[in-house]
């Protein structure tokens, strides 16, 4: 039975005060692009009109981490790169969520170097991995999706 109907019928709706938070915190999420590199062009296709991510409730991107509860990080992130990348993870506001997006992000990728971070899970509490070089902007739509189905179910992530 849909939300409509049990309205119509009943004239009221029950729930869990958690339930309504987790509902209102899914359907408004707001990304912050830390476009690093390459897979930044990708990230930036979500937002126009063929991928549409405003359909999921995240419409505007942020370029503020005090506006912002998910930070999309991606591209290869250098360890140079990794400190400032944890300083604006922790100017957000709780709560936070997190999306390594590509290959290079999630594990460094081609580039086997001293400089590069062999994963931004060595500092970051990455919530969604995304694969592919660069990824699609299906692929980070379905993250988002999979993050959304997360904090639905009240998924918080861990501390670091």
């Amino acid at each position: 039975m849909g939300l409509e109907e049990k309205l119509n019928r009943d004239g009221f709706i029950t729930s869990k005060l958690d339930a309504m938070i987790n509902w209102c915190k899914k359907n408004s999420l707001w990304p912050m692009p830390m476009g690093i590199s390459c897979c930044a062009i990708e990230m930036m296709h979500t937002a126009g009109p063929r991928f549409d991510i405003s359909r999921f409730g995240s419409e505007v991107f942020r370029f503020s981490p005090r506006q912002s509860d998910v930070m999309i990080v991606a591209g290869t992130t250098t360890y140079k790169m990794a400190k400032v990348v944890r300083k604006i993870y922790d100017q957000m506001a709780e709560p936070k969520w997190v999306i390594a997006m590509g290959v290079c992000t999630s594990s460094g990728g081609m580039y086997r170097t001293y400089s590069v971070v062999q994963g931004i899970d060595q500092f970051l509490p990455v919530d969604v991995y995304v694969s592919g070089c660069p990824p699609r902007p299906e692929n980070l739509l379905n993250a988002l999706i999979k993050l959304q189905e997360k904090i639905r179910k009240g998924g918080i992530n861990k501390k670091k």
